[in-house]
């Protein structure tokens, strides 16, 4: 069978159900996460969102207020912690002359593209986690070309995608997507991936076995 991207995303929801993504109550908890997820899994992650929410509730002042030794030691479980405390606190220092506040960056970077080209200025800041910060934070509708995504669209199409940008510059989300249905498609790639894309041979298992992308759905 071949679909298109707005039917994949329905054929992955009416199987799978709301996934509910990103997994936090606040957009300052999304952004911790965004840093804190890079190169480990998500149950580090929980162990250093854990001792943050106790040290600081998540607030802005109070992370930026940590010494940096000591935030580093909160979110150690997560690994490369002295990198992410860095580019945690100076996030924070430049979303700071905003207010904490998306609306404020928003109205200073209106496109989409000027304020990634902004976000991958800060120290930390990679291709992904921008990306993250767009769709999650910013409320931009966008692609995250994470490593499960680019696993399931070699799946898909044939095609490798070894590198972030080999997908991200081929995959936009058009016109039908709203900002929830993108979220949501993000959240459903990567609980798919969970459990079809970890090890060889699983995605023949899994409902999306012999579903093909349709041409033109991928840039050239």
């Amino acid at each position: 069978m071949t679909v298109n991207l707005k039917e994949l995303y329905g054929y992955m929801l009416q199987e799978m159900g709301p996934q509910g993504w990103w997994p936090a109550d606040s957009k300052d908890e999304i952004i911790i996460g965004a840093f804190l997820t890079q190169n480990t899994n998500w149950n580090n992650v929980e162990l250093s969102l854990a001792q943050l929410k106790k040290a600081t509730a998540f607030e802005p002042e109070q992370l930026l207020a940590l010494p940096r030794a000591e935030l580093e030691g909160l979110i150690r479980p997560s690994g490369f912690f002295k990198n992410k405390a860095r580019g945690l606190q100076e996030f924070f220092q430049w979303y700071e002359s905003f207010a904490f506040e998306p609306e404020a960056v928003n109205a200073v970077f209106p496109e989409d593209q000027v304020l990634r080209k902004e976000l991958l200025r800060l120290h930390g800041v990679g291709e992904e986690t921008a990306d993250v910060l767009r769709l999650y934070v910013f409320d931009q509708v966008t692609f995250v070309s994470d490593a499960y995504a680019r696993r399931l669209f070699t799946q898909l199409t044939g095609v490798i995608f070894p590198k972030y940008k080999d997908l991200q510059e081929r995959l936009t989300l058009n016109s039908a997507f709203n900002l929830a249905e993108a979220q949501e498609f993000h959240g459903l790639i990567d609980e798919f991936g969970k459990v079809y894309l970890r090890g060889s041979g699983k995605f023949s298992e899994s409902f999306l076995a012999g579903i093909r992308l349709a041409e033109g759905e991928l840039l050239k």
